[in-house]
């Protein structure tokens, strides 16, 4: 089965920059049609931030549109996102995760039904004001 291993976490102050990547073991696109973050705050619902699909177009959630980007490098089975003007409101654990449910239904069913979609560990994201 594919495996996906984020990295790229880590503590940044309020406007700054971070860019996480999602490695996966092998294509994803084999068995996926979706792939993408997903982020939890502590006592919070897990919500969608962006997915893309194999046609390289993405999905985005409104909190984040025109600060992150995602973005994917085939070659090296490497999904990346892009965080611009951070801000505190940002911090969570991100996610990445693939699923055969589109992109633009994606985002909010795999928040509802997480066994739809195959998921990361994880990495921390923490922005101080």
């Amino acid at each position: 089965q594919v495996q996906l291993v984020e990295s790229g976490g880590g503590s940044v102050q309020s406007g700054g920059s971070l860019r996480l990547s999602c490695a996966a073991s092998e294509y994803i696109y084999g068995d996926y049609d979706c792939v993408g973050w997903f982020r939890q705050a502590p006592g919070k619902e897990r919500e969608g931030v962006a997915l893309i699909n194999r046609f390289t177009i993405p999905t985005y959630a409104d909190s984040v549109k025109g600060r992150f980007t995602i973005s994917q490098d085939n070659a090296r089975n490497t999904l990346y996102l892009q965080m611009n003007s951070l801000q505190p409101e940002d911090t969570a654990m991100y996610y990445c995760a693939a699923t055969g449910v589109p992109c633009h239904s994606a985002i909010t069913f795999l928040v509802l039904n997480p066994s739809s979609g195959l998921w990361g560990q994880g990495t921390q994201v923490t922005v101080s004001s």
